[in-house]
């Protein structure tokens, strides 16, 4: 445990190789026009370090001065915190009251992608989503949230077309 009682080994940590170059990936991660398409949301940024992340869609919206930039390196490193768990979002997803009271009092987590090549045509992108305490009910969603929404990341830079909305 570190200083803030968080088990930092009590992490999503996930690597998908995709055909495409480590600009290509970072573009992805980074542009709203295509955010929207794989993930179904934006994330709006200027993406330099402390700079605001704001999430647009699902209910989410509004700017908070706990979302932002941790580290950005283009074609390289992205890294932000995790987005604020508001009625907004809990009524847009369908999550009942108690269960996003319960997420929104949880510490807030951090994603950090690492993109680097891993061969002609080829990058190994590692997303590491940390910062939970033990018994994390967002780690527990974001378990069953992160494969679908990094395959759709992949289908589209690989094929045009992002996966299909999963049921």
């Amino acid at each position: 445990m570190d200083s803030t009682g968080l088990d930092r080994t009590v992490a999503f940590d996930c690597i998908v190789y995709v055909r495409a170059s480590p600009d290509q990936v970072w573009q992805a991660l980074t542009d709203p026009a295509q955010t929207i398409r794989f993930w179904g949301l934006t994330l709006a940024s200027d993406w330099r370090p402390g700079a605001p992340v704001v999430w647009q869609g699902m209910g989410l919206g509004d700017a908070d001065p706990d979302q932002v930039v941790l580290a950005a390196e283009p074609g390289r490193r992205l890294a932000f915190t995790w987005h604020t768990f508001t009625p907004a979002f809990a009524e847009a997803v369908g999550m009942d009251e108690g269960l996003r009271a319960r997420i929104a009092a949880e510490p807030r987590s951090k994603v950090s992608y690492e993109i680097e090549p891993a061969g002609p045509e080829v990058t190994r992108l590692r997303l590491v989503h940390d910062g939970f305490a033990p018994g994390s009910t967002v780690l527990a969603m974001i378990r069953e949230g992160w494969p679908s929404v990094l395959s759709s990341l992949k289908s589209l830079l690989e094929t045009g077309e992002p996966l299909p909305e999963l049921e």
